[in-house]
């Protein structure tokens, strides 16, 4: 029998601490007169959003940990991706919970606005937190009210948003697994000379189109001619470490050549077997970004209906920052720009068979072998 003690029966309002939890709404309407009734509504859902932002930092804690090793443990890919899944579901909450607070007119908010100045959204250390761990550097971020974002936290939290920004962030150590894939080592076989004659024949396909399209100006041809011109040049630099390196130093690329390349080629082969978490991977950081975008432009096109041309309660130029914010501050950007260099399944590389029967199930291997 084990010795492990037995835990005792516990309450449901103990053990959710309710006691706390429905008593830290105190609107400030209220200290003096009657309290406005919306703000009992303001309150609960910002405090709703934190309590899912502590989620959201719980579950990209533990993918920054298991990242975080110098081999990743291909058994826990099944761990990230259905943590991050959860990271996205929580997301869609976010954007869904702005309908209730919807349901509060401008009036309705003024009766309280000017109990909430200085304080602000913008405030929130743990959304903070959440872009830092994602990996949001501070010069791509947009300035709040012309100061630096770290001027509107206090001395506690500035010090923890520190530590934090010091820790890989996700796309860091994203990269960082994306250099050890081990299935660009293709020997004497040069996959991405094959891979440039697939472009090259998909871009002629494309050129011939445009050139016998009769529904097309000469004026439209070649402008569309001009841009398939365009999109030859990416795929060259896409191929071109140095020129990529270029990039990278200009801000237009975060992750290194062999991540990006890695990245391509998990999308390109994405049906073989060992490739389809790391594909869901990478369409999930996407989709992280997507949603945080989502959200921020809802909440600018909430705070305009709200307040109208107004400034913010912090002193920011309301919804124009979080408008230029929605717009700035992806973290993804790369894996974003994966589909500019996806060919059709049909102008493939054929793989080299070493490297095909690693892709694949173990018994369709072993299965090979014995034929």
């Amino acid at each position: 029998m084990s010795g492990k003690a037995m835990p005792t029966g516990t309450h449901y309002g103990e053990y959710l601490q309710l006691d706390k939890l429905l008593s830290a709404q105190v609107p400030r309407s209220g200290m003096n007169q009657e309290p406005a009734h919306d703000e009992m509504l303001f309150i609960v859902i910002h405090q709703a959003y934190e309590l899912w932002f502590k989620l959201i930092l719980h579950e990209l804690g533990s993918v920054q940990k298991l990242f975080g090793t110098t081999s990743l443990d291909e058994r826990r890919m099944g761990f990230i991706v259905s943590r991050l899944e959860r990271v996205t579901e929580i997301q869609r909450v976010l954007v869904d919970q702005l309908n209730i607070l919807e349901t509060m007119t401008p009036l309705d908010f003024l009766d309280f606005r000017d109990y909430l100045v200085p304080a602000s959204g913008f405030q929130s250390i743990q959304f903070r937190l959440i872009e830092a761990a994602l990996g949001l550097r501070q010069e791509d971020r947009t300035a709040y009210g012309q100061h630096a974002y770290r001027t509107r936290l206090n001395d506690d939290e500035r010090t923890t948003l520190e530590k934090s920004e010091e820790s890989p962030s996700l796309v860091e150590l994203v990269e960082g697994w994306l250099e050890r894939i081990p299935f660009l080592n293709f020997g004497d076989y040069n996959f991405w000379k094959e891979y440039l004659a697939g472009v090259n024949t998909m871009l002629a396909d494309d050129a011939e189109i445009i050139r016998n399209n009769e529904m097309l100006t000469a004026d439209e041809k070649r402008d569309q001619l001009a841009q398939l011109a365009d999109t030859k040049e990416g795929f060259r630099i896409l191929l071109d470490e140095e020129a990529h390196n270029e990039l990278r130093k200009q801000g237009e690329r975060r992750l290194s050549h062999r991540a990006m390349s890695a990245a391509l080629f998990i999308d390109l082969y994405r049906d073989y077997p060992a490739l389809q978490l790391p594909h869901k991977l990478l369409g999930l950081l996407v989709d992280i970004d997507e949603l945080f975008t989502a959200w921020r432009q809802r909440h600018a096109i909430m705070v305009h209906r709200m307040i109208g041309r107004k400034i913010g309660t912090g002193g920011s130029s309301g919804h124009q920052y979080l408008k230029s914010a929605a717009d700035k501050h992806r973290v993804f950007s790369d894996l974003f720009d994966l589909p500019t260099y996806l060919i059709p399944r049909s102008s493939l590389p054929k793989l080299p068979p070493s490297v095909e029967s690693r892709l694949g199930f173990a018994y369709e291997a072993e299965r090979e072998t014995d034929r």
